[in-house]
């Protein structure tokens, strides 16, 4: 279940962004948030909250979601870290360490995300490190998305075909493509490189369609 409360000033911050992200999708695709909730089966009042900041989600709730919001999970758990609404002009140039932290949020199935640049770019580049060893969901954006596999051997599903990835080894596929990766032998770490959402408002009717 979701929990609710109030935390460390990080946490808060992050579940501001969070909430605020959502928000913007949602409000992007035409969707009200009680016809959010009729999507995703959750309560009016929790994703109000979670707008808000106020709540965070369980992984099954973020998971709804993301599949409601046309995103996938990976990418609303970054949007805790990302900080583009800070800044008025995104910098000429922007370096992350690799000791900067990760983001003090919600996970990803069983792993965690961090954006690797915080302005406002036309694309998300972030580091995944996952554990989950059996496929889960299917989730599917209208964005172009890479994956380069930095450690361990990564199962990755496009719309039904399975490609096996080694430490070294990428695959790029186009918006609309339906996606899920695992790996049976545990932890692997991916780059993620995908285009930054398209503000392209859906009709209503067809926002209740995907909920069919």
């Amino acid at each position: 279940m979701a929990t609710t409360g109030r935390g460390s000033a990080d946490t808060d911050a992050a579940a501001l962004r969070l909430g605020a992200h959502i928000r913007r999708l949602r409000r992007s695709r035409g969707d009200t948030l009680v016809q959010l909730a009729e999507l995703t089966d959750l309560s009016h009042p929790f994703l109000s909250q979670l707008e808000r900041g106020l709540a965070q989600p369980s992984l099954s709730s973020l998971r709804r979601i993301a599949v409601a919001l046309g995103t996938s999970p990976i990418e609303l758990v970054a949007a805790a870290e990302d900080t583009a609404e800070s800044a008025a002009e995104p910098p000429v140039i922007e370096v992350r360490r690799a000791g900067d932290a990760a983001p003090d949020g919600p996970g990803f199935a069983e792993g965690t995300a961090r954006m690797l640049a915080h302005s406002d770019r036309p694309f998300h580049p972030l580091e995944y490190e996952g554990r989950n060893t059996s496929p889960g969901d299917y989730y599917v954006h209208a964005e172009d998305e890479f994956l380069y596999v930095t450690a361990g051997t990564v199962m990755v599903d496009l719309d039904g075909e399975t490609v096996v990835l080694g430490t070294g080894d990428a695959v790029y596929y186009a918006g609309g493509v339906r996606h899920r990766w695992w790996s049976e032998a545990g932890i692997f770490q991916l780059i993620v490189v995908k285009e930054r959402p398209r503000v392209v408002a859906v009709p209503r009717a067809a926002a209740a369609k995907r909920g069919t």
